[in-house]
């Protein structure tokens, strides 16, 4: 499932939606024709709610299927399908699942939904062409073409060849692509809008075992995993029809030597651990002055200790006393000590003092207002740090596109290790499983492998923080975190394995 927001949900009471019925309107500017329109709107404390039958009228002209008995309704846009529930978070495009802020609405046989999330869903994953300023409740229409509308594969004697259906030619330096160890071939186009959902129906033959792609903005990357050795690589632009063309050579006989050598030096070997805040940064504090840099410590030392005593993986910690650490320099450790995966541990911390529970994080733009203001918190220590402040960029906008770009070849296996460091520790720690979710950490920039941040608890719940300050608590936190490593590392080494 992916999660595109992930915040404490918000049930409003039958009162308040009944208060709210008389809400205002989106007004539609349709820059295509030229023409305006409006969208009926449920206003209430969690912001504005669209109406799921005008946003279908005003972006489809195909009628939207409702099923009045079930809550539920089916809206038509393009060749995709948004599949909506009353009293839900969860909206389904085809045949992913994602996650709103807030639950949708029934109200009179139809479906109110968050707006801000629902236009920024519908962006991403069907019509890149709509804007929706949320200040002014205007939704901008302009759509755009994709001009990446596929992949055909081929497989040849000597090798696989990728014919990338395009609508326009490129300029030259706008296509770019390299092979990774970890087993993806990468290609980037700037100034190129991609069908991201017909790339992932591409039949699937040759040297390459899935493909998947992602807009990062203007730019369109579309990445091919390779399950068997390739020599060689061409690229070139086809002219009738439009087309990018890469020809894959492999080899007549593998070399046995060098497919040993090549997974050799991907086998996760070196795990590093990086203990968050320590010296003058305490990090959070709880109520009874629990200090967030102690917990980590703690549990940083009994992951490690699990780790140098049942396996044979080197263990790295970026600090093993309470000392202060610049965040540019742990992840330099990291890629010194030649680390195969990096974890960031801390604790949390809320203004809302019954929040509670465990996350894990992964480099990507923040989607919910929780994940922003765990990442503002985190990235604060920089302020600490002695005539350094300069080493970092502003971490929105087109920087933190260009950083989660340089780690794209490593987010997989990050999403990987993320979901299985919740999935071990939901099934001891007892708290809320909170899931994987997505922020701007400088922790996590320039770690040349895969690599999360874990939010193990909030100590400003005082039950939490109660927790926190029992040791036997903190090992079962370790032991969870523990067998998540080892079962990535079994992960990585089956597939290395097989291929």
């Amino acid at each position: 499932m992916r999660i595109l927001y992930k915040i404490p949900m918000l049930i409003l009471s039958a009162s308040l939606f009944l208060e709210a019925l008389s809400g205002s309107t989106v007004r539609v500017i349709n820059r295509v024709d030229n023409s305006t329109d409006e969208i009926k709107t449920l206003d209430n404390l969690r912001g504005v709610y669209v109406s799921a039958k005008d946003v279908s009228r005003v972006l489809s002209s195909r009628q939207p299927y409702v099923n009045s008995d079930r809550n539920k309704m089916v809206i038509y846009i393009g060749n995709n399908r948004l599949k909506i529930s009353g009293n839900s978070s969860f909206v389904l495009v085809d045949e992913l699942v994602y996650q709103m802020p807030s639950f949708a609405v029934w109200n009179n046989g139809d479906i109110y939904v968050q707006a801000e999330a629902l236009f920024n869903l519908i962006k991403e994953t069907t019509m890149p062409g709509i804007g929706y300023d949320p200040k002014r409740m205007v939704l901008d229409i302009d759509i755009k073409e994709f001009n990446i509308t596929g992949v055909d594969i081929n497989e040849k004697a000597n090798g696989t060849i990728l014919r990338i259906k395009t609508r326009s030619n490129f300029p030259e330096g706008n296509i770019s692509s390299f092979f990774h160890e970890n087993g993806w071939f990468y290609i980037t186009i700037a100034d190129a809008l991609v069908d991201t959902t017909e790339i992932r129906r591409s039949d699937i033959r040759g040297v390459v075992r899935s493909v998947t792609a992602d807009q990062l903005e203007n730019t369109a990357q579309i990445a091919f995993q390779i399950k068997s050795k390739v020599d060689s690589h061409e690229l070139y632009q086809g002219k009738d029809p439009s087309e990018i063309v890469v020809s894959l050579r492999t080899p007549m006989d593998n070399s046995i030597a060098r497919i040993k050598e090549v997974k050799d030096r991907w086998k996760l070997d070196t795990v590093v651990l990086d203990a968050g805040h320590g010296g003058k940064d305490p990090g959070a504090i709880g109520p009874r002055g629990t200090k967030e840099k102690d917990i980590v410590l703690d549990i940083v030392k009994r992951v490690g200790l699990l780790l140098e005593k049942n396996t044979k993986l080197k263990v790295v910690y970026t600090r093993e006393e309470d000392t202060f650490v610049p965040l540019w320099k742990r992840t330099k450790m990291a890629n010194e000590s030649n680390g195969k995966i990096f974890i960031s541990f801390h604790v949390n911390s809320n203004p809302n003092k019954s929040a509670h529970g465990f996350e894990t994080y992964l480099l990507r733009p923040g989607k919910n207002e929780d994940a922003i203001e765990v990442a503002s918190r985190e990235n604060e220590v920089i302020k600490l740090e002695d005539r350094t402040y300069n080493r970092y960029q502003d971490l929105s906008g087109e920087n933190l596109i260009m950083a989660t770009m340089a780690q794209s070849v490593f987010l997989k296996e990050s999403e990987e290790l993320a979901a299985m460091i919740q999935t071990e520790m939901a099934k001891s720690v007892k708290s809320k499983n909170r899931g994987v979710k997505q922020a701007g950490f400088h922790v996590l920039i320039g770690a040349s492998m895969p690599n999360v941040l874990i939010e193990a608890g909030f100590l400003s719940n005082r039950n939490e923080e109660k927790n926190l300050r029992n040791s036997k608590y903190r090992q079962v936190i370790a032991n969870s975190i523990y067998k998540a490593i080892v079962k990535f590392r079994y992960s990585r080494e089956q597939y290395l394995a097989e291929n």
